[in-house]
């Protein structure tokens, strides 16, 4: 709350409110589909061998999380437009890595390395043959027999991880799931490092232990990474997606999706992009694309599911989606201001319109889940 009463954030209060007086245009769907495919075209272009191995700092195989990230979107995309090619190259891509989890690793419980799992499943929901889903089911399984909820220990394996459960607890008509997944999620949520990772006060969440308070930025505010956050939106915006309108914690999961969008509303840029970091624009501030993507992505699920006000936060929505189509997209559908991977703003800085980042992958995939649902927005 006391970044509201910071000079800076009264800055940025004052230039959001004055967004609020222009009414950006609901993008037809043909152009949101165009500009999806296009950005999708340009990645299955660049690695037409799915199982090619992904060499950065060093090599990691194909179905590690930022690839895997990247099919959920895939997956998005093909609901949208269900061309056999996006079927295949999802399928060839699991196909190679015989459904097994990164380096074969079945019994990890590693949420980065069980993410390929939430393609896999979709997979099969798609044409079951229970091979698909034999080893994500027994890594979550194995989960299940211990007592051990202390996984989750920085905040993007709840995006990578609790989706998982959410699924196999639809599929399965098994509430143990369910349960499970939520005691995983409240014990990061309240207890994780000193507290607990996330702050009811500001609605938004520490990225893991290390930036908990005292640690600040430098204008002393807390540290909530934009990317981070977006981790966490889109989680909930997955799960809510997935489990019964009566199980007992889908209430808590609306009321933090909600309390997330009411805050990320109050920190957007003038230019429909979010910073690095949501509370100091000052340190690295300028467009970001992976955040920006995962804010527009839950925030127009929220409306599109009369979670929040429509004419609120629609302008909000609409801003964020226009500054990536408009500023991030290029004619070829590379994806411009994209951070690398990392843990905080200052990760793979500067940023810029042409700067490849380390994995274009995970971005994208947030970018066409944010364009499945500007594309469900109703005219």
């Amino acid at each position: 709350m006391k970044y509201i009463m910071h000079s800076i954030g009264l800055a940025c209060l004052l230039v959001l409110s004055s967004c609020k007086t222009v009414a950006p245009t609901l993008p037809p769907k043909d152009k949101t589909l165009e500009v999806m495919e296009l950005t999708n075209q340009y990645f299955m272009d660049k690695w037409p061998d799915v199982g090619k191995i992904i060499v950065t700092n060093k090599p990691r195989a194909s179905n590690i999380w930022t690839r895997a990230v990247y099919y959920e979107g895939l997956m998005a995309l093909h609901k949208i437009n269900p061309k056999k090619e996006y079927y295949q190259y999802a399928y060839d891509w699991a196909e190679f890595h015989k459904w097994n989890l990164r380096d074969g690793d079945t019994y990890t419980r590693n949420a980065d390395n069980q993410c390929a799992g939430q393609t896999y499943i979709d997979l099969y929901k798609i044409d079951p043959a229970p091979h698909k889903i034999k080893f994500i089911k027994a890594s979550i399984d194995s989960m299940m027999n211990t007592d051990k909820i202390d996984d989750w220990t920085w905040i993007d394996a709840i995006q990578m991880g609790m989706p998982i459960f959410a699924q196999l607890g639809s599929l399965y008509k098994d509430d143990a799931y369910y349960e499970r997944m939520y005691e995983m999620y409240a014990y990061t949520k309240n207890k994780m490092g000193a507290n607990g990772l996330y702050n009811p006060e500001d609605g938004l969440w520490w990225r893991d232990g290390d930036f908990d308070p005292p640690y600040n930025e430098p204008n002393g505010e807390d540290c909530y990474w934009s990317r981070g956050n977006g981790w966490v939106v889109m989680a909930l915006v997955r799960v809510l997606e997935l489990i019964p309108e009566d199980e007992p914690h889908r209430k808590e999961y609306e009321s933090d999706l909600i309390s997330m969008c009411e805050a990320l509303a109050k920190v957007q840029r003038s230019d429909g992009f979010w910073n690095v970091s949501l509370h100091d624009p000052t340190n690295f501030g300028g467009p970001e694309t992976s955040g920006t993507a995962m804010f527009v992505h839950g925030i127009t699920y929220a409306i599109n599911n009369g979670l929040i006000d429509r004419k609120k936060f629609l302008p909000v929505a609409l801003n964020g989606w226009n500054a990536m189509v408009n500023k991030a997209v290029h004619p070829n559908g590379f994806l411009g201001y994209l951070q690398s991977t990392g843990k905080e703003p200052k990760e793979g800085q500067p940023l810029s319109y042409d700067k490849i980042p380390d994995f274009e992958d995970y971005g994208l995939g947030a970018f066409l889940l944010a364009g499945y649902e500007i594309h469900q927005l109703a005219h």
